[in-house]
């Protein structure tokens, strides 16, 4: 439960200060100039992207919160039977950390006007992710084939429903990028894909998030975390 908390924590702390960003708080009505920018300030109304890809953030952050929330309730049954979680999933880390500054990149070339910067950005973001979805499989083979199947114990149910979530999550986000790549390739403006860019590296980033707190708690080692901060501050 300590690791539910702090990872609704951490998700709630990142779209505070995202939506601070956003000056959501601006009151347009006593601005003069266009309605699409608030003269002095170089702040932006929200697009409705945006405001889209953060609802659906919080209902993501929702669903695994709620996932987190049932492995640490069902893990303390007496059937618990914790699987070996597979060293393969540390490289699969490794890649997915590539693939969020690959998506990093690509923003950031995107402010400066670089596409060709976009174009590799995307590009190595995207082969990173399929990488990682492709090393999840192997994962799971390697489990199947150590006689760990779906539903042989709790455990391993919890394991295959959790990181099969954020793959589809992660599959979802390569059909924005498919789309973001394909409008750079047929030639669009920049400020057509600059928006697109940023939505996708947002995204990214929040799955890199989710997927270092499932890990943790896969591990055992989000815990050990709480309870070293509780000693801490103790």
């Amino acid at each position: 439960m300590s690791a539910i908390i702090l990872f609704m924590a951490v998700i709630a702390v990142i779209i505070g200060w995202w939506l601070s960003q956003q000056r959501l708080t601006a009151k347009p009505w006593l601005e003069e100039g266009s309605i699409d920018h608030f003269p002095g300030t170089g702040a932006m109304t929200l697009p409705a992207a945006k405001i889209g890809l953060g609802v659906f953030l919080a209902v993501a952050s929702s669903l695994f919160a709620l996932f987190m929330s049932a492995y640490s309730m069902r893990m303390n049954m007496v059937d618990w039977r914790a699987l070996p979680v597979p060293g393969l999933l540390w490289f699969n880390t490794g890649v997915l950390v590539v693939s969020s500054v690959a998506l990093q990149w690509a923003y950031v070339a995107a402010h400066r006007n670089n596409m060709d910067g976009v174009i590799v950005g995307l590009c190595a973001g995207g082969a990173s992710a399929v990488t990682f979805l492709v090393g999840q499989l192997l994962a799971w083979q390697q489990l199947r084939a150590a006689g760990y199947f779906v539903a042989s114990n709790p455990a391993n149910s919890f394991f295959y429903m959790i990181t099969a979530a954020h793959g589809l999550h992660l599959m979802g986000g390569l059909v924005a990028l498919g789309r973001t790549t394909g409008k750079v390739w047929r030639g669009a403006e920049m400020p057509q894909v600059r928006l697109s860019v940023e939505l996708c590296t947002i995204y990214w980033h929040f799955l890199l998030l989710v997927w270092l707190v499932l890990l943790g708690l896969l591990t055992g080692w989000t815990d050990d975390f709480v309870d070293i901060c509780r000693r801490l501050l103790s």
